[in-house]
């Protein structure tokens, strides 16, 4: 029987929200009591985790002093010293405090602009110095809910302008640090500016250094908009832009389930299993989840185990997958390896192609045998093959 317990070399990492969270929601207070950070550490560390992400406020209170920072940090210091765990992330909140009720970046007070700017530059270096090779933004409180209530052009504007600011930050203080953003369409503002993996993409083409900039695409945001996860990570591959990513469970468009990875939408996380080992990501497999509020501390770490354990099987599920013959030779007769081919040869011209004769009628009766590719892959899926 195949072992799935995970290792140091599958990458895996948690943020300290995940397990942190205390079940609390709109509709409920906490459930479950305070993580110290240092606790979580080394839990993940046991449970085979590679490494931990965290925003700034996770590890230390809004509005801390430079000494009581420090005195924050100590004990998580430690605990990545003694684990050995990587921080191959961190991000910021600009999210939680009502001073950002309009959002940070964007917000129609540029007092609050500034000091969100202020903020973020503060756990760049923070982020720097433990080894982040990732600085992700969230812009959840960047948004509206009311047309009239923002100058979307201008929104954008500032948004750049905080970018530019902050990879130039970066840049200038020799920091070997990408960006990443990290699109949501609503939630918790009615709508989010860069709501889609689309969106983003086209925003980073019009930054000062947008060869640092990049995206940190999240199974429940992209699928919130009804859209493909897997598909959407490998146009970000295409681009060269998948620098991180965030992985997740979510039934369609609705509210942020953060579900345990593989407890959603399961047909999805294969496909995302599959492009994420054959697409050449080679980021942290992170899990943005949070432990349902039906669970104790126990519970938590189950779930956390659980992200792991369903990445396994599915990696297993999909490579077997690539790897049937029976698999390869649907491909083929789906002419998937047909789509990889130019549709000019190398020399060839318009000319030539127009000069071409083709039947449309007998091309219309060809069928493409892509029920029986995906009567395969369901197969994998649903465990009675492989």
């Amino acid at each position: 029987m195949t072992d799935y317990t995970p290792t140091r070399a599958d990458k895996f990492s948690f943020g300290l929200w995940t397990v942190g969270w205390q079940g609390v929601d709109v509709f409920g207070s906490a459930i479950r009591p305070p993580m110290e950070p240092a606790v979580a550490v080394h839990k993940l560390s046991e449970l085979g985790a590679y490494g931990i992400t965290f925003h700034d406020n996770d590890v230390f209170p809004f509005g801390s002093s430079g000494a009581e920072r420090e005195e924050r940090l100590k004990p998580l210091r430690t605990a990545l010293e003694d684990t050995g765990l990587a921080v191959p992330m961190v991000t910021t909140n600009l999210f939680s405090h009502p001073v950002f009720r309009d959002g940070g970046f964007t917000n129609n007070d540029r007092d609050v602009r500034r000091f969100a700017i202020r903020k973020v530059a503060d756990n760049i270096d923070l982020a720097a110095e433990l080894g982040a090779e990732t600085f992700v933004a969230w812009g959840g409180r960047e948004g509206a809910e009311s047309g009239a209530s923002k100058d979307i052009r201008a929104a954008l504007d500032r948004y750049k302008e905080a970018f530019d600011l902050l990879t130039s930050y970066a840049l200038d203080r020799g920091y070997p640090m990408r960006f990443a953003i990290e699109p949501k369409p609503n939630e918790p503002r009615g709508d989010i500016l860069l709501p889609t993996i689309g969106h983003a993409l086209a925003f980073i083409n019009e930054l000062e250094h947008s060869e640092i900039v990049g995206l940190n695409p999240e199974v429940g945001h992209e699928e919130m908009a009804g859209l493909n996860y897997a598909q959407g990570l490998a146009q970000a591959l295409w681009h060269g832009k998948l620098f991180h990513i965030d992985l997740n469970g979510q039934h369609g468009p609705r509210f942020d389930q953060d579900l345990r990875f593989g407890a959603g939408n399961a047909r999805g996380a294969f496909w995302t299993v599959d492009i994420v080992e054959s697409g050449g990501y080679e980021g942290p497999r992170h899990f943005d989840f949070k432990p349902p509020r039906t669970e104790d501390i126990a519970g938590v770490w189950e779930s956390a185990a659980g992200c792991m354990r369903n990445y396994l099987i599915l990696r297993e599920k999909t490579r077997t997958f690539r790897a049937d013959p029976q698999v390869r030779d649907a491909l083929h007769d789906a002419r998937v390896d047909d789509l990889a081919r130019p549709t000019l040869a190398p020399g060839e011209t318009l000319e030539a192609l127009r000069a071409e004769t083709f039947d449309p009628e007998e091309a219309g009766r060809r069928g493409m045998a892509f029920e029986r590719l995906d009567q395969l892959a369901l197969e994998y899926l649903y465990g009675v093959r492989g």
